[in-house]
C-alpha cells in the first residue's frame, strides 16, 4: 500500500505565496519522477512541474520563474513553492509520483496520485 498526501493549499491574495508539500508513504523501494499537476474547473488536468530523482526539473511555461519544485529523497517528499500567484493559478493541485515497489525477487514501477489540495488566488 502506498499513499501520497498533499498539504499546504489555501486562499491567498494575488501576488502572494504558498508552499505545497506531498509525502509518499508505504511499501516503497525507490521513487523515480515526482511532480505537480493542477486542474481548474471546467479544464483538463495539466502539468505544472516535475522533478527527477536526480533533481532535474521541468516547468509549464505559465509558471516558469514563479514556481519552484524540489524534493527531499530521504523524506520521500516533493515540494512546490509558488510565488507571485495569479488568479489563473486557482485550481486543485495534485501530487504525482512514479514509485518502485517490490514483488518478491523483482521490482515494478507504479504511478500514484494524491487526493489533491485546493489553491485559490483571489482578493
Amino acid at each position: 500500500q502506498v499513499q501520497l498526501v498533499e498539504s499546504g493549499g489555501g486562499l491567498v491574495q494575488p501576488g502572494g505565496s504558498l508552499r505545497l508539500s506531498c509525502v509518499a508513504s508505504g511499501s516503497i523501494v525507490s521513487i523515480n519522477d515526482m511532480g505537480w499537476y493542477r486542474q481548474a474547473p471546467g479544464k483538463q488536468r495539466e502539468l505544472v512541474a516535475t522533478i527527477t530523482s536526480g533533481a532535474s526539473t521541468k516547468y509549464a511555461d505559465s509558471v516558469k520563474g514563479r514556481f519552484t519544485i524540489s524534493r527531499d529523497n530521504a523524506k520521500n517528499t516533493v515540494y512546490l513553492q509558488m510565488n507571485s500567484l495569479k488568479p489563473e493559478d486557482t485550481a486543485v493541485y495534485y501530487c504525482n509520483a512514479n514509485i518502485v515497489r517490490s514483488h518478491g525477487t523483482y521490482v515494478v514501477p507504479y504511478n500514484y496520485w494524491g487526493q489533491g489540495t485546493q489553491v485559490t488566488v483571489s482578493s
